[in-house]
């Protein structure tokens, strides 16, 4: 098989409406960087699979690969044992978003300008009209991310997270590849056992990538719930503490579960109250200066503060839903 210098892997679980013109953008910035397009794909149901298998029969730089565990580690972890031998650099794309033409031309460059193990980017989210801009207000924002570097635009620099678009094979299979026990926060994880090795992680604002949010209120719980499950386990894997910005959000649940005892005596409502109060307060005054669609970002906000609290407490108490993995 003929080697190539980059490895780009697109993990895949019903994508139609996006796998196609990503393809595209991808084979033309392959021929550039000299990559092999892999698209690791979890079983989908939708036609993805055929789209892709089309593009492989017309750009010998696509390879279509099945991974039966379907979650997004797994499809990364075969794709670098299946065609990562001889390759510098492996190049992470979320198949449920957008890149700038040069998307990878830029990681590469920043990678041989830095000598960076490993290359993040920034994250902006966009969703159409309604619920699914509305979260993306709130992602793009303090109230819904914390204040998380890779979504507020922090300049380049050394970090220790950011959204994972680049990284050396030889760092990648040196710390064991991702964790394929997680489902979510998978990157945060491989990232700490990075340092731990002693590989340093470069975000570049030279570029950036597009999300596009869950657009219904009960996607993006599920979505957030097992963000929040994920990074419970990241930190009883690592037995880490929590950061500043990760300890209010962990007190919602909590507080909601508090105030069930409200028949017992109002009290039990005000942490609950206090922290939906605060939520609205600053839509409100968001609302102010971007227009009324702020409310419903806070409502969005709220829903993913929630979603992770839960998702937290439930993984620390040993607990899942029924067909969790």
């Amino acid at each position: 098989m003929t080697r190539h210098r980059c490895l780009i892997v697109v993990p895949t679980l019903n994508e139609r409406d996006h796998i196609g013109p990503l393809l595209d953008a991808l084979v033309r910035e392959a021929a550039i960087i000299d990559a092999l397009v892999v698209v690791a794909d979890g079983g989908s149901g939708d036609g993805t699979q055929g789209i892709v298998e089309e593009a492989a029969l017309r750009h010998d730089r696509v390879r279509l690969i099945h991974n039966p565990k379907r979650i997004q580690s797994a499809a990364v972890n075969l794709a670098v044992e299946t065609f990562g031998a001889g390759a510098d650099y492996l190049i992470r794309i979320d198949a449920h978003g957008a890149y700038p033409a040069d998307f990878c031309a830029v990681l590469v460059a920043e990678a041989d300008a830095t000598g960076a193990d490993s290359v993040v980017v920034s994250m902006k989210t966009e969703g159409a009209p309604g619920f699914q801009a509305a979260v993306a207000a709130a992602q793009n924002g303090r109230l819904g991310t914390g204040g998380s570097r890779h979504r507020m635009g922090a300049a380049s620099g050394w970090v220790d997270h950011g959204h994972h678009a680049l990284m050396r094979v030889a760092a990648f299979r040196a710390v064991g590849g991702y964790d394929e026990s997680f489902s979510h926060n998978e990157d945060a994880e491989l990232d700490h056992r990075l340092a731990l090795a002693g590989f340093r992680v470069w975000m570049t604002t030279r570029t950036v990538m597009t999300y596009f949010p869950r657009a219904t209120p009960g996607g993006l719980f599920r979505q957030y719930l097992g963000y929040g499950r994920g990074r419970a386990r990241n930190m009883l894997k690592h037995r880490m503490v929590p950061k500043v910005r990760q300890v209010l959000p962990l007190l919602v649940a909590p507080a909601l579960a508090l105030a069930l005892l409200v028949p017992v005596h109002w009290i039990f409502a005000l942490p609950f109250l206090l922290w939906a109060g605060a939520c609205l307060a600053f839509g409100v005054v968001d609302a102010l200066r971007s227009g009324p669609q702020a409310i419903v970002s806070a409502f969005a906000a709220m829903v993913m503060h929630l979603a992770w609290s839960t998702g937290f407490w439930l993984q620390l108490m040993g607990l899942r839903p029924k067909g969790a993995r």
